[in-house]
């Protein structure tokens, strides 16, 4: 159901064990019915079954469309990104869809939610649960055991190897993907995407992107991943205040370019001071490797199935502060980061490891983004330190969110 059309027509055969028609029912700006426990209990059953679409806008007994009203639609894509974070565990990952339907002279909106076959079993408020036919239904022992049995193994899989609902491999460029395949390489495209794991197989056989085949190989992640970019924000004042903004920007693209973007953001925005020593010496704010191992690390390890969360860069008159979206995985704190590494995301730093470092960035003796030798961490604390005179600090926020704060050199005295 790729088009419109198809999915109107879908929608007139009604309900199924992979469709699901939703009218929503409002009290003042809050979706009052149907409840937020019962519609998380309902998307974790999809989620835990096979893969499958909730339309929201819908009349489930008529099949007729209802509508939502258009400032309502914001709203409502909160309250199902709400329910998705805080309601079920783990986290559930779908992609919402704001669909404008014509009827005449009539425009009307309806949301789209498509929730792919997860990797995990899901927990929702009311339980365990599973999709039979076009009904949720409790797991009793038996099944929930076998269902943890087949699904136990499947912590080997990280969630950028999961495939993206809503999409098909048509939404890769090969222009972005093809730096990734070696001019020995004699594998046929879609053999080779496969290989890769830029595309993989449903249950069915039909081939969709990857999840690191979107952040890396389509020119517009954010449109399939909500919220796969950052957001670049200079201040001149110590404090978040539009008053005081020099400079915004989303950006976007594949993550090496973003990486890019984020680096010349910040050396655009930073200021350089300059000293004679007899000759005059420039002395930055910052210093830019640390920035750009910083970035290389954000976009790498941020976790991409929180929904409604971004990478956030603000910079301040006195320092950089960098967010993350994602606690620490497995049993890494911020005192081991300097010691210890893991990878979240072993695909997509692979790929990574794979794009060459531009030339106009920093002077290094490596050629690609990421060298895997764990060297990131120190080479920020370190070189920061050494430029500012302060050390760098990592924070946790509420287990989900990891924050770097980078303070800026100081301008030299009249003595210097």
């Amino acid at each position: 159901m790729n088009t419109i059309d198809e999915l109107l027509e879908k929608i007139q055969i009604g309900e199924d064990s992979s469709l699901e028609l939703k009218n929503l029912i409002y009290k003042g700006e809050k979706v009052n019915n149907p409840h937020r426990d019962r519609m998380a209990d309902e998307m974790a059953a999809m989620a835990n079954t096979n893969s499958g679409i909730f339309v929201l806008g819908i009349d489930d007994t008529t099949r007729g469309i209802v509508g939502i009203p258009f400032e309502k639609l914001n709203p409502v894509t909160r309250w199902i990104e709400g329910i998705c974070n805080d309601l079920i565990k783990p986290k559930l990952f779908c992609l919402i869809n704001q669909i404008p339907i014509t009827n005449g002279e009539i425009n009307q909106f309806i949301i789209r939610i498509d929730i792919p076959k997860s990797l995990f079993v899901h927990l929702s408020p009311g339980g365990y649960f599973h999709r039979i036919g076009g009904s949720t239904q409790q797991l009793d022992t038996y099944l929930l055991d076998r269902l943890l049995q087949q699904r136990s193994h499947t912590g080997i899989m990280h969630f950028d190897q999961q495939l993206v609902a809503n999409t098909d491999k048509h939404c890769l460029d090969k222009d972005l993907w093809i730096k990734f395949k070696s001019n020995t390489s004699i594998d046929e495209d879609e053999t080779f995407l496969l290989k890769l794991k830029l595309i993989v197989k449903d249950e069915g056989g039909n081939l969709y992107p990857s999840v690191s085949g979107v952040l890396m190989a389509s020119k517009e992640p954010h449109d399939y991943i909500p919220n796969a970019y950052i957001q670049a924000v200079a201040y001149r004042a110590r404090q978040r205040n539009a008053a005081y903004q020099l400079d915004a920007e989303d950006i976007q693209g594949p993550l090496d370019s973003q990486v890019k973007q984020a680096y010349q953001f910040v050396k655009k925005n930073m200021r350089v001071y300059g000293m004679k020593n007899p000759a005059r010496v420039d002395i930055p704010q910052y210093d830019m490797q640390a920035v750009f191992e910083a970035l290389v690390n954000a976009v790498v390890h941020r976790d991409y199935s929180i929904h409604g969360s971004k990478i956030r860069l603000h910079m301040f008159c006195d320092r950089f502060e960098l967010f993350s979206p994602g606690g620490l995985p497995n049993t890494i704190s911020v005192d081991t980061l300097e010691m210890r590494q893991i990878t979240r995301n072993e695909l997509l730093a692979s790929l990574i490891s794979r794009c060459r470092l531009p030339s106009e960035l920093i002077q290094s003796n490596r050629n690609y983004l990421i060298d895997k030798r764990g060297e990131g961490v120190p080479i920020i604390l370190a070189n920061s330190k050494k430029l500012s005179k302060k050390t760098p600090k990592y924070q946790l926020i509420d287990e989900s969110e990891l924050l770097l704060t980078i303070y800026a050199a100081e301008p030299p005295s009249i003595e210097d």
